[in-house]
């Protein structure tokens, strides 16, 4: 029981209570807005200056800043305080513990890693910090553009930073990029019983995934990123057609395509374009069009920084290997390195990201908060040292 009455579990059941699924994935949802307010409140009250950078209505980022007592190195702790939606959840923002566990939206993507990160801050706070600066940001948008990341990178930037998302108390030091696209193939609209005068769009998109499944088979079976893995793809919406007895005009595509280290948007954009040449190729009355609609890249920091090598010395000493590693899924760290600011990936662990039973171990939200007191306290004092 002392676990759970630990100041940062009761910030992670706090953050878990309060709705704050993204407005872009969900329409109508609530955003970051009251979270953003309860994060801004806690960070005052561990004696921060916080400052609130409204990115769209009621959708703040909150960032606390710590100053030391003397010039030196700085350090960022950053996460995002937005979820997916809660479909299918019984009760996703009532936080419940059980077994070691603390169930909720959020409790692991990333609201522990959240909760961990303004937790070492107080800690921090509380004994002084001796030199340099901490910023502690807690972004919006992350699971959908990253509007967040990209608001603070360009007001903050900082000697390095720690993304907090759940990496089983892991340093992930890579992780992969994304492209979506969409394509759309054309037909000709007419009555059904009429197929000389029609011409089916869907069949013909049906092209376009049997192509793309090949693709993806072909990316599988490639030479893997020696951190990353193999690049991949899938089908994410489709949708076409009228009504039953018309033949459709009109089929629309968007795909996901996850890539890796060497891959940049030209390639996986000249990737389609053959792609659909090659079916043009086989059908002259063949008609598709394409377009990227968005993309982030992949990320990678040298295993010899100074950042993930300091923190895995921080880890050991509380008793955790931390090996280091890469992560499948995409996070704002691209982001705030590609401003300037060399990061990686550390946080807690547990189940269920975006399904419908979400946990976190709590003995990884207070080991992932003690080994970011001990990684602020080691990076001022080796920085100062060889300045």
């Amino acid at each position: 029981m002392s676990d759970i009455a630990d100041p940062a579990v009761a910030l992670l059941a706090e953050l878990v209570s309060i709705n704050s699924v993204n407005p872009s994935l969900v329409p109508g949802a609530p955003g970051e807005g009251q979270i953003g307010d309860a994060i801004a409140a806690h960070l005052r009250r561990i004696g921060m200056d916080v400052e609130i950078q409204v990115v769209a209505p009621n959708r703040p980022n909150v960032i606390g800043i710590l100053e030391g007592r003397a010039a030196g190195p700085s350090l960022m702790f950053c996460g995002h305080t937005d979820t997916v939606g809660v479909d299918g959840m019984s009760q996703p923002f009532t936080p419940i513990v059980r077994d070691g566990r603390l169930y909720g939206r959020g409790a692991q993507d990333m609201k522990s890693g959240v909760a961990a990160m303004i937790d070492a801050a107080r800690v921090v706070a509380a004994e002084g910090l001796p030199a340099g600066r901490l910023i502690v940001a807690a972004v919006m948008d992350e699971e959908y553009e990253s509007l967040g990341a990209d608001a603070v990178a360009a007001r903050w930037t900082a000697d390095a930073a720690v993304v907090t998302e759940p990496t089983d108390l892991q340093i992930a030091i890579a992780h992969k990029g994304f492209a979506w696209f969409e394509v759309e193939t054309k037909g000709v609209a007419a009555h059904g019983s009429r197929p000389a005068e029609g011409r089916d769009a869907i069949l013909r998109m049906g092209r376009v995934l049997t192509a793309l499944e090949a693709l993806g088979a072909d990316l599988q079976r490639r030479p893997p990123h020696p951190l990353m893995g193999a690049p991949s793809l899938h089908a994410s919406l489709i949708d076409g057609g009228r009504e039953l007895s018309s033949y459709p005009d009109c089929c629309t595509l968007r795909y996901e395509r996850r890539t890796v280290g060497g891959e940049t948007d030209e390639s996986v954009e000249q990737e389609l374009a053959r792609l659909l040449d090659d079916l043009r190729a086989r059908d002259p009355e063949f008609a598709a069009s394409s377009r990227r609609l968005f993309s982030r890249p992949s990320y990678e920091i040298d295993a010899s920084h100074p950042l993930p090598q300091t923190l895995r010395r921080a880890a050991a000493r509380g008793g955790n290997g931390a090996p280091l590693t890469s992560m499948t899924f995409w996070t704002d760290a691209a982001v705030l390195a590609a401003a300037g600011t060399p990061s990686v990936l550390f946080g807690p662990g547990g189940a269920g990201l975006h399904s419908v039973e979400e946990y976190v171990r709590i003995a990884d939200v207070l080991a992932c908060r003690d080994t970011l007191v001990t990684l602020v306290r080691d990076w001022s004092s080796q920085t100062r040292q060889g300045s």
